[in-house]
């Protein structure tokens, strides 16, 4: 389905799907606008507004704090903050999202490069009293490096500095001549209160100097990621399917290949090529649950059949002849450190790409980026929440895009193998 169709025996259009980020300080009002948003397109459910609103009674407040919806964690309630990522799941009729609540504070930088890794849109919060913090600059950049292709810059908390124009003015000024320097393109500025719900899903009656879209209008026209450019058909192999069903010799010679197409679009009878073999032939059939499909698009899950009996594992990867990626035993990417434990570049790990492992040693690091001034320093090691760009040599090829060109396979993560836990994230380039 194209970025906007229409449903099926119906005149409302269908937005597709968009997964967007919150971010942004400590106190920004991330929880408070996620609240809003839920609360004002009514898809909160009774007993869960029920809930809140005796919490925010006992508490003493005289309005409902919506940020109750996101802050679900015991410690995020005692400290008023959000430790963690918070997904929530809502739909307008016309759109569904999956929404992200990142933490704001830096030792949780990890989490947010989670929350922005599968991410199509980004709002970066900043405080109408404030201004462009470190914070503002670091959640601009960690979005950027993660590619995330628009940015909606909602400097809330207006009714705190009586909706005046000058400061979200200066704001904007302000947080443009940092967005130029760091090369993001695409980005736009809203004026807002969470806390009253002006521009969020209603326009309100404060801001009448504002005539652009409000938060809920960007969100239902914003394109989703796989629909902002043509991408190359990439299909990592996640399992082999030979049914064994002696009634039935027909599924004898059934050799299905399935997984999930990371990127662009595969049709009945277009020429492949399976990797690492470098063997090509042409695609039989495509089917879901049995039945056969005309084409495969981004983010399904299908069993691809092919003309020809070749080799096929789990780890490799078809691909559509012509458009191969690099395939090679050495990468460079930007690394995020994810574990408590430093990185030991005397150390083996494993690295898993799409559905491919392969032993991994780091070659070196090239910088590590001091995230709140965005300077480039030497280092040795690295710690938790530091990104840095590094090499790694690997003891198996791996079939890789630059995550500029494709998120699903030019990203991937470093595994500790003792502990089997994911120690690290990264971005080829």
């Amino acid at each position: 389905m194209s970025a906007i169709e229409k449903l099926p025996g119906s005149s409302v259009p269908d937005n597709g799907l968009l997964r967007f980020l919150t971010c942004g300080s400590v106190d920004d009002g991330k929880s408070t606008l996620i609240g809003r948003l839920l609360f004002d397109s009514k898809t909160i459910l009774a007993d869960t507004l029920h809930a809140i609103e005796r919490t925010s009674a006992k508490r003493g407040l005289d309005m409902v704090d919506l940020s109750l919806l996101t802050d679900g964690l015991q410690a995020e309630r005692e400290q008023g903050i959000t430790i963690d990522v918070a997904y929530r799941y809502f739909t307008t009729g016309t759109r569904k999202y999956i929404i992200a609540d990142a933490p704001g504070h830096e030792q949780y930088t990890r989490n947010m490069v989670t929350a922005a890794s599968t991410a199509d849109l980004a709002i970066i919060l900043i405080d109408a009293r404030k201004g462009v913090l470190t914070q503002t600059r670091r959640h601009s950049y960690l979005a950027h490096l993660l590619g995330i292709p628009h940015i909606v810059v909602a400097v809330n908390k207006m009714d705190l500095v009586d909706y005046a124009q000058e400061p979200f003015a200066a704001i904007a000024a302000e947080y443009l001549a940092f967005a130029s320097r760091l090369g993001i393109a695409d980005v736009r500025f809203l004026p807002m209160s969470a806390l009253r719900g002006d521009m969020i899903v209603e326009r309100g009656e404060h801001l009448h100097w504002y005539d652009g879209p409000t938060l809920l209008d960007i969100l239902e026209t914003a394109p989703a990621i796989h629909g902002a450019h043509a991408e190359k058909f990439r299909f990592p192999v996640q399992y082999v399917c030979r049914p064994q069903d002696s009634a039935n010799p027909e599924l004898h010679d059934y050799r299905g290949f399935m997984g999930r197409v990371e990127s662009g679009e595969l049709s009945i009878g277009d020429a492949v090529t399976v990797l690492p073999s470098g063997r090509e032939t042409s695609v039989r059939d495509i089917q879901v649950l049995g039945e056969s499909l005309a084409r495969a698009i981004a983010e399904q899950s299908v069993t691809i059949l092919l003309e020809d009996e070749i080799d096929v594992s789990r780890g490799d990867m078809i691909v559509k002849s012509g458009e191969l990626p690099t395939i090679g035993k050495q990468i460079d990417a930007m690394l995020c450190w994810l574990s408590e434990s430093p990185l030991d570049p005397r150390r083996k790990y494993l690295l898993r790409h799409t559905t491919r492992d392969s032993k991994a040693m780091l070659a070196g690091i090239s910088f590590r980026v001091d995230v709140n001034t965005m300077e480039q320093q030497p280092a040795e090691r690295l710690a938790m929440n530091d990104i840095a760009r590094v090499r790694f040599k690997l003891a198996q090829p791996i079939f890789a895009d630059p995550y500029a060109e494709s998120r699903g396979t030019g990203a991937f993560i470093v595994i500790d193998e003792s502990s089997n836990n994911t120690v690290g994230a990264g971005m080829i380039v």
